[in-house]
C-alpha cells in the first residue's frame, strides 16, 4: 500500500475522530467521574483539528506549485495536527483514577465501558499525526 493512500485515509479516520471527540465531550468535562479537565482544552482540541483538517487537505489535493500546496501550508498543517494530538492525549488524563478527599465515584462512560473508545481514537490519531509528518518529511505526500 502506498504512502499516499495510508495518509488520505489517516486523514479521513482524522476527521471522524474529531468529530466523534467533540460529540462525545459535548458538555462535559470528566471521564467517568474521575478526573476533571479542562473545557478550554476540549475546544481547543476540536478547533485546532478542525484547522488541521481543512489545511491538510488543502495542501494534499493542492498543485505543489501552488501557494496552496507548497511546504509552508503542510507545516501549518503538521503544526494545527500537533496541537490537535498533545490536546487529544490531554483529554485522555480524564481517565486517571483520582484519590482525593474531593473525588467523585467512578461512573459509567455512556460509548463504551471505560476509556478504551478515547484510547484508541487518541492514541490513534497520535499514531496518524507521526505518520503524517514522516510522509511530509520524506516528501511522499
Amino acid at each position: 500500500m502506498s504512502t499516499a493512500l495510508i495518509v488520505y485515509v489517516l486523514t479521513a479516520l482524522g476527521a471522524l475522530v474529531i468529530v466523534l471527540t467533540r460529540v462525545r465531550l459535548r458538555g462535559e468535562n470528566e471521564g467517568a467521574g474521575q478526573f476533571s479537565i479542562s473545557q478550554g482544552v476540549v475546544t481547543v482540541h476540536f478547533f485546532a483539528g478542525l484547522v488541521a483538517l481543512a489545511v491538510w487537505v488543502t495542501f494534499l489535493v493542492a498543485p505543489e506549485d501552488t501557494s496552496a500546496g507548497g511546504s509552508l501550508v503542510g507545516i501549518v498543517a503538521l503544526a494545527f495536527w500537533w496541537i490537535t494530538a498533545i490536546c487529544g492525549l490531554l483529554i485522555l488524563l480524564r481517565w486517571l483514577p483520582s484519590h482525593g478527599k474531593h473525588s467523585t465515584a467512578k461512573q459509567g462512560d455512556t460509548w463504551s465501558e471505560g476509556p478504551g473508545l478515547s484510547i484508541l481514537a487518541h492514541v490513534g490519531m497520535t499514531v496518524g499525526v507521526v505518520v503524517f509528518t514522516l510522509a511530509y518529511l520524506t516528501s511522499k505526500v
